[in-house]
């Protein structure tokens, strides 16, 4: 009795070890580039004179920012921060131009990438021997950071010093590739980078293919990997805490929803629920009757013309085509705190995901601007380039403006996006299981 008593504990304490161990993996099954940076006794960095680009998600897989991981570093002198936009903490509003500083934590200059320069200056660069860079991305190409990414890449190449990218899960995913590319003449710091609106890579495979596209030969580029990190992994797969990257960005899902919404968010005609309590979740303005529209939104969504808004009325005699699985619509009231429509109530939806199915986030962005018609949702015109670089292209407002149809221009970005997903192949550092 007594040995099988024994031989039972053994296998209950073996058990609950190995329970343990797999729980302690699921807990954190991703290390982070700046977590594998301190492990390999920062090896890439050791008896150098560093710059380090940073905002408030730059920190380790335990909080900890990757300025003071770096200050407390054996054998590295940070000697220079950068920020991109909203600045190295994250008090900046978009698009606020900011101005260099000296960092009051650290004493440090603190260079701003979002003023008077968007690339790091010779003078900035001067008796560096490396410039860390250390952003999260969200996985959409007007998301400025991977814009600094390739300035501050170009920059390192054109001083002849190393450029070394602290590597981070993309949230959207590794598989994830949507929209078109930039044509030309719609260029912009938010169409910086010749990929999809959704590219699905992180910020060190995006680095190999900037290093390629615009600065060839360069040699100093050093990319530290995530370990634990596949290409099908969510943010919460991932196991990590979501940190703002910027003011309107205050959680993972957020990255999908700015997907979402957006580009037509671009226009100001419309509020997209920045300035309420859901960023990018919400569509809606005043005048406009919601449950009318989302009864729109989730019965019809072909090319068609599904609401008219001067008389809120459907156009119930055209064909019905439901939204992709995993997207609804909910009617919806809300009263911005501030931005677009600041103090006046707005009707509208709220856009549900589900980011396990297969909906295509970019094209909602048009399916939502189709659902009010041109007239009503590009105004005076004022803020028609807007939309369109962030677009990539004047194509699509041209067709909302004639009320003509979008799939021919929907299948066109697809094929683009799969010739991008053979294209980046040779930039891919993770595997897909």
């Amino acid at each position: 009795m007594r040995q099988g008593s024994s031989r039972l504990t053994g296998l209950v304490a073996g058990w609950i070890a190995g329970w343990l161990i797999c729980m302690s993996a699921f807990a954190q099954p991703v290390k982070l580039g700046v977590d594998v940076l301190r492990e390999g006794g920062f090896e890439a960095l050791r008896g150098k004179r560093v710059g380090l680009v940073a905002h408030p998600a730059s920190r380790d897989s335990r909080f900890v920012s990757t300025v003071e991981v770096l200050r407390a570093a054996p054998g590295v002198e940070l000697v220079a921060l950068f920020g991109p936009e909203h600045g190295v903490y994250g008090d900046e509003y978009a698009g606020d131009k900011i101005a260099d500083r000296s960092d009051p934590r650290t004493g440090l200059p603190a260079y701003s990438l979002y003023g008077a320069n968007r690339k790091p200056t010779e003078a900035m660069l001067e008796g560096l021997d490396a410039l860390v860079f250390d952003l999260q991305d969200i996985g959409a190409r007007s998301y400025t950071y991977i814009s600094t990414m390739r300035a501050c890449l170009e920059a390192c190449a054109e001083a002849g010093i190393e450029f070394v990218v602290l590597d981070r899960p993309n949230p959207l995913g590794g598989e994830r590739i949507e929209g078109g590319f930039v044509e030309e003449g719609f260029e912009s710091f938010i169409s910086h980078i010749a990929v999809p609106y959704v590219h699905g890579m992180t910020m060190g495979e995006l680095a190999g293919l900037v290093r390629d596209k615009y600065a060839p030969g360069y040699e100093k580029l050093t990319v530290i990997k995530m370990a634990g990190w596949r290409r099908d992994m969510t943010w919460e797969d991932a196991g990590l805490k979501w940190v703002m990257t910027s003011p309107h960005i205050p959680n993972a899902n957020a990255c999908a929803y700015y997907v979402a919404t957006g580009i037509v968010g671009e226009l100001n005609t419309i509020s997209i629920g920045v300035g309420y309590t859901q960023p990018f979740e919400l569509f809606g303005a005043p005048g406009l009757d919601g449950e009318k529209l989302a009864e729109a939104l989730n019965s019809y969504w072909k090319d068609t013309g599904v609401y008219q808004v001067m008389d809120n009325a459907l156009l119930m005699d055209r064909p019905r085509s439901r939204p992709p699985t995993g997207l609804t619509f909910r009617p919806v009231w809300f009263k911005p705190f501030y931005s677009r429509f600041k103090g006046e109530v707005c009707q509208g939806v709220q856009v549900y995901l589900d980011l396990d199915k297969k909906v295509n986030l970019v094209e909602i962005n048009f399916r939502l601007a189709q659902a009010l018609g041109g007239e009503f949702t590009f105004g005076d015109g004022g803020r028609d380039r807007s939309f369109d670089i962030a677009t990539g292209t004047n194509k699509a407002r041209l067709l909302l403006m004639e009320g003509a149809p979008l799939d021919g221009l929907f299948a066109d970005w697809r094929r683009q996006s799969e010739a991008f997903r053979k294209d980046r192949e040779k930039y891919l550092l993770y595997p897909s299981r």
